[in-house]
């Protein structure tokens, strides 16, 4: 089953997508959002997440959002 966009994500992995673009106010808010807009724990929300920077579909999706996402993760893996 396709979706009618061009990217071939899914409506779920383009709400994560949407979800990562806005700016939150305060703690706890992200993670309210995410259960109450997506139906997700935090712990699968952000494994779906991982995912998705490796994949070449969300990087043509929001190019920008992806390679922020990825110097965080790169960031945080060099720091470990």
């Amino acid at each position: 089953m396709t979706d009618a966009n061009d990217s071939g994500l899914g409506e779920r992995e383009r709400a994560v997508l949407a979800l990562e673009r806005r700016s939150w106010p305060g703690p706890g808010a992200k993670e309210r959002a995410v259960r109450e807009q997506l139906g997700l724990s935090a712990t699968s929300y952000y494994q779906l997440l991982n995912a998705l920077l490796d994949d070449p579909r969300a990087l043509a999706h929001d190019p920008v959002t992806v390679n922020r996402l990825r110097r965080v993760r790169t960031d945080r893996e060099q720091r470990r």
